[in-house]
């Protein structure tokens, strides 16, 4: 049996906005750390990325977009050019040398995808990645280049794959999700907070695809202040029914982890309970229906002291079949305590009191509920139609 593969270099950390900018790739080398002082994440696993050509960037961008990036990140672009965009905005401010640090991010989950695909591992981490905020010919949402949409198209048509996108991330996966709506062979599955409360706006259950991708499209918008005990089990039917509707050769997950209480940008209330669920339900997903076939990229994540490094390193761990369990090793307490402005946690999960009880709680479940309902219609609409013709046939 192949090991996961892991996907590192310290070009992957040039990322980055500004210093006071919430997306801070700090935490991408946080989670590195911590995986190593841990000891499980061995040398012989780590893979070195490659840069996205040119032509890889423009499986999904605009030539014209591209070039505005070069250009902005030479300083080259005139100030009146940069909002049609999408540049010079709180979200994604021009920082230097912005193509190339965009470019290693979407080359690393290319390097994760090649990995898989060439026979050298089935499940690949890929945590610089997860951009799914950029669109063809426009930033958004600290998203330069959508390295997600770049990677399934790049597996479409260079492997002729069936792929099937999962988004837990606290916003809505848009950029993804627009890029392949039309298209039959791509299945796009968001589980998010709602747009009525949350950037981008997006991701109504009604979004379901559209033409030949009418169907394709699941989009699972849940209730401010949901917590584990709501998320868990709608996210685990939802995944359990669409993967085994759509039927794909491989599966790539979007890791967001900002749907934790403590995350400063969002509203919602999961644990460390929801983010050793939510790798174990993909993975299991991949083993039944992908031959083990797995991807996972990062995402959102901006309490990064607190959360980010110990609930990505809970997808490696849920990789390589290892249960991490009670205190973080003291070395990286130690070393990462005296930079913290917080008090990092001292236990791989959560304390049992995290935050007050939350008003209206079954009101939120009850709705979440019916969002997974109505998520769900159309697969079970097809089912029942299936059934019956079934039936049908074995009267004649």
């Amino acid at each position: 049996m192949t090991k996961p593969i892991f996907v590192f270099s310290d070009q992957l950390l040039s990322y980055k906005f500004s210093n006071h900018h919430p997306f801070n790739p700090l935490r991408f080398q946080m989670t590195f750390e911590l995986l190593k002082d841990a000891g499980i994440l061995s040398e012989d696993q780590i893979v070195q990325p490659r840069k996205a050509t040119d032509e890889e960037i423009l499986l999904v961008h605009s030539e014209d977009y591209m070039n505005a990036i070069k250009k902005a990140g030479q300083g080259q672009l005139p100030k009146s050019l940069r909002s049609s965009f999408g540049l010079d905005t709180d979200d994604t401010p021009v920082f230097k040398d912005m193509h190339e640090a965009s470019a290693w991010l979407v080359g690393a989950t290319l390097t994760a995808t090649e990995q898989v695909f060439e026979g050298k591992t089935n499940k690949a981490l890929s945590l610089g990645g997860g951009l799914h905020h950029g669109f063809r010919g426009r930033a958004s949402g600290f998203c330069i280049y959508n390295d997600s949409s770049i990677a399934i198209e790049y597996m479409k048509q260079k492997y002729h794959a069936r792929i099937m996108y999962i988004d837990t991330d606290a916003h809505h996966g848009d950029g993804v999700q627009w890029a392949f709506y039309d298209d039959p062979d791509v299945c796009t599955f968001s589980i998010h907070e709602t747009g009525r409360y949350l950037f981008p706006g997006t991701g109504n259950v009604s979004e379901k695809g559209a033409g030949k991708g009418y169907g394709y499209a699941f989009n699972l918008p849940v209730d401010a202040f949901t917590e584990d005990d709501s998320w868990i089990p709608i996210l685990e039917e939802a995944i359990d029914e669409i993967v085994k509707f759509f039927k794909p050769d491989i599966i790539i997950s979007q890791n967001g982890v900002d749907a934790h209480y403590w995350d400063p940008l969002t509203h919602l209330s999961l644990t460390m309970k929801s983010y050793r669920k939510i790798p174990e339900l993909v993975n299991r997903a991949a083993d039944r229906y992908t031959e083990g076939r797995w991807i996972a990229v990062g995402g959102g994540g901006y309490d990064i002291w607190r959360v980010v490094p110990r609930a990505w390193s809970l997808i490696w761990a849920e990789m390589n079949g290892i249960e991490l369990q009670g205190s973080l090793p003291e070395a990286w307490l130690k070393k990462w305590q005296e930079k913290a402005p917080v008090d990092l946690p001292t236990f791989w999960d959560d304390e049992a009191d995290l935050y007050p009880s939350i008003p209206r709680k079954q009101e939120i479940c009850d709705k979440n509920q019916v969002m997974l309902q109505r998520a769900l219609q159309h697969i079970r609409n097809e089912k029942s139609q299936c059934n019956q013709n079934l039936t049908v046939n074995f009267r004649k």
